[in-house]
């Protein structure tokens, strides 16, 4: 049986610049949303997460001029190279393709008239080719644009290419960056919460917006493989309600056959899930149609919690970065509190984790959802899980 091998990861948020340094900081609970008043982001105060500017520029000062790239571009190039760093891959080897997945892009340029650069830079092709240049990729790059699941679809949609043997190596990187046009969508929905969010809260008020990066490589090259049990991905599905433009079905049905076919790929049941990774946007909607899923799926039980009440939600880096958790969550054998969390607040008794626990993870469910009616789940575990 051919394995797709989960061998590298970087994550870069408010939390650090390492997938360690932000993992070691969710252990010890420490969220890294704040109030900004910035003008050039919002009108009015809001919570949210952002990169270190200062930090971004001066370790990209290590690998070229920071003033030749966006923001974003600056972030995927530094997560990618800490992420190869921890393998023998050469990205510029045509066995080797890259995956993108943003929501927004360069939104940031549209903004600022005074930006140096082209004025195609703001198109969505033009962040893979950038970044791709600076690896001296050969290989067509793919990208991949779907709201709030295109992290976790990337991840999906490069798996896809190991399994058909088009490649030996992914390397998925998605992200996004907090800027003016990003919150003004949401406020007009009245989606963004008034102080940092609370995933399943019977007290959310919505969403906090977060920026970041992050990055997974995917191997089915086992010599590259160094761990003894590995983490594997193992499944992945999407689906779409076609509900609403911007609501997700009430019923959580789209949702649920994501889990299902995801499970049924993967060859599990839902009694082989330790621990589920939600979507927990903190909106009244989205919590309570994935507590409606997770219930018809069986999987009440399952201890499951959501990250961004740590980092915000990331829109295209969200789903990557939350897969990498995961994997975390299976090396370290420990489960991650759901911080602002303190009043059930849906209507089905979903188990949502109350405090950080060590204990035996072999493996995880992450699921998504996002405008449009998407919906997408992904499988990951350790190799003799089996």
């Amino acid at each position: 049986m051919d394995y797709i091998y989960a061998i590298a990861d970087n994550i870069i948020t408010s939390l650090g610049f390492t997938s360690k340094e932000n993992f070691d900081n969710l252990k010890l609970g420490k969220s890294g949303i704040k109030q900004t008043v910035d003008p050039k982001i919002t009108q009015v105060p809001m919570y949210c997460s952002q990169v270190d500017s200062e930090r971004l520029n001066a370790e990209f000062k290590k690998h070229g001029n920071p003033d030749d790239y966006t923001r974003l571009e600056k972030m995927m190039i530094l997560s990618i190279y800490d992420s190869l760093q921890q393998t023998n891959i050469d990205p510029s080897n045509p066995d080797t393709l890259f995956v993108f997945s943003s929501v927004k892009g360069n939104i940031d340029l549209i903004e600022d008239e005074n930006h140096p650069f082209d004025k195609e830079r703001m198109n969505l092709w033009a962040i893979s080719d950038q970044v791709c240049k600076f690896f001296n990729s050969t290989a067509k790059p793919v990208f991949v644009s779907n709201a709030c699941i295109s992290g976790l679809t990337s991840i999906i949609v490069g798996a896809e290419y190991l399994k058909k043997g088009k490649y030996k190596n992914v390397i998925v990187c998605g992200g996004d960056v907090v800027s003016e046009f990003t919150p003004s969508g949401f406020q007009s929905f009245k989606a963004v919460s008034d102080q940092p969010c609370k995933p399943f809260d019977a007290n959310r008020t919505g969403i906090t917006l977060g920026e970041g990066v992050g990055t997974i490589i995917l191997s089915s090259d086992k010599d590259l493989v160094q761990e003894e049990n590995p983490v594997v991905f193992r499944g992945g599905a999407n689906t779409n309600d076609a509900n609403h433009i911007s609501g997700p079905s009430r019923t959580g049905d789209g949702l649920y056959y994501a889990i299902r076919n995801t499970l049924i790929e993967a060859g599990k049941t839902n009694t082989e899930i330790d621990y589920i990774s939600g979507h927990g946007t903190a909106t009244p909607y989205n919590d309570e149609m994935e507590s409606k899923a997770i219930k018809w799926a069986e999987l009440d039980h399952v201890p499951v919690n959501s990250l961004k009440s740590y980092w915000g939600h990331t829109l295209g880096a969200a789903g990557i970065i939350e897969c990498i958790a995961g994997v975390h969550s299976i090396i370290e054998n420990c489960l991650i509190e759901t911080l602002g969390y303190a009043e059930h607040g849906v209507s089905e008794p979903i188990n949502v984790i109350k405090e950080f626990k060590e204990t035996e993870v072999k493996n995880f469910l992450k699921t998504a959802s996002g405008f449009g009616g998407s919906n997408a789940a992904a499988y990951f575990s350790e190799l003799n899980a089996d």
